[in-house]
C-alpha cells in the first residue's frame, strides 16, 4: 500500500555441502533477477532510512503541488513508511510485476517508467497535502495493465490470468476509494496508478490488434478469388 507520508571476523565456508547463494541467484531467470534487484534496492534504502533523523528519505516523496515535491515522482516507488509497509508491497510487486514483464518482455522497463511517471504526476496534481510514498502506485499500475489486457485480448490465457489475478488481488480495488482506503493510505496514488497501467495495457492490446489484422489475408480478395 502507499503511505501518505556487529561485525565479525570473516571465515571462509569450507563445506561444499552448503548451497552457494551466488550460484542459486545465477540459476534464476533473468526476468526474476531484475525484479529481485529492485526489491533488494528498496529494502536497502529502507534500512538506511531507519538511521536517518526526522523523516529521512521519506521526505523525498511526492508532496502535491509543490516544486520540491516533483522529485518524489521517480522516488516514490522506492520509499516506504516502515518495513511492514515495504513487506506488504514486496509480494504483489513480484507477482504482478513478473506477469507484466512476461507480457511486455523488452518493453517492461518502458511500461514501468510510464506507469511511475503518469501515476506520480497524477498524485502530484490531485493528492492531499502530505507526503506520498510507496510502490503501490506502480503495483496498482501492474494490476490495471493485467486487467485491461485480459478485457481487451479476450484470449484464454489472458482471461485465465485476469480471473486468477482478480481472485487474489481484487480486494486491492477498495484501496482506490476515499474513506475505505484509510486516512494514511494514498488512494490518489492507487487510483492514478490503476489508470496509468490500464491505459498502457489498453494501448498495447490495441496495437497488437492492428498488427494481427494487418497480417491476416484480405477476406474480400479471397472471396473474389473463389467466386471467379
Amino acid at each position: 500500500m502507499l503511505y501518505v507520508s556487529q561485525m565479525s571476523e570473516y571465515q571462509p565456508n569450507l563445506s561444499s555441502d552448503k548451497p552457494d547463494s551466488s550460484k542459486l541467484f545465477k540459476l534464476l531467470p533473468a526476468s526474476l533477477k531484475g525484479l529481485l534487484t529492485v526489491v533488494f534496492l528498496a529494502w536497502v534504502l529502507e534500512l538506511i532510512d531507519r538511521f536517518l533523523p526526522g523523516n529521512g528519505l521519506d521526505s523525498l516523496g511526492i508532496e502535491p503541488r509543490t516544486i520540491t515535491g516533483l522529485i518524489g515522482i521517480p522516488m516514490m516507488p522506492f520509499l516506504h513508511g516502515d518495513f511492514g509497509h515495504l513487506a506488504s508491497n514486496t509480494v504483489p510487486f513480484l507477482i504482478l510485476g513478473w506477469i507484466v514483464l512476461k507480457a511486455e518482455r523488452e518493453n517492461f522497463l518502458v511500461a514501468s517508467v510510464v506507469i511511475i511517471l503518469l501515476s506520480g504526476i497524477g498524485t502530484w496534481l490531485i493528492g492531499r497535502s502530505s507526503i506520498h510514498i510507496g510502490a503501490s502506485a506502480l503495483i496498482y499500475g501492474y494490476l490495471g495493465y493485467i486487467l485491461a489486457r485480459a478485457w481487451m485480448e479476450r484470449r484464454p490465457l489472458w482471461i485465465a490470468t485476469g480471473l486468477i489475478v482478480g481472485i487474489f488481488f481484487g480486494s486491492m480495488l477498495f484501496g482506490m476509494i476515499p474513506g475505505i482506503a484509510g486516512h494514511q493510505i494514498s488512494w490518489e496514488g492507487h487510483l492514478c496508478g490503476m489508470i496509468a497501467g490500464a491505459w498502457f495495457g489498453w494501448r498495447k492490446s490495441k496495437k497488437l490488434r492492428i498488427t494481427r489484422a494487418s497480417e491476416l489475408p484480405e477476406l474480400k480478395d479471397i472471396d473474389d478469388l473463389l467466386s471467379s
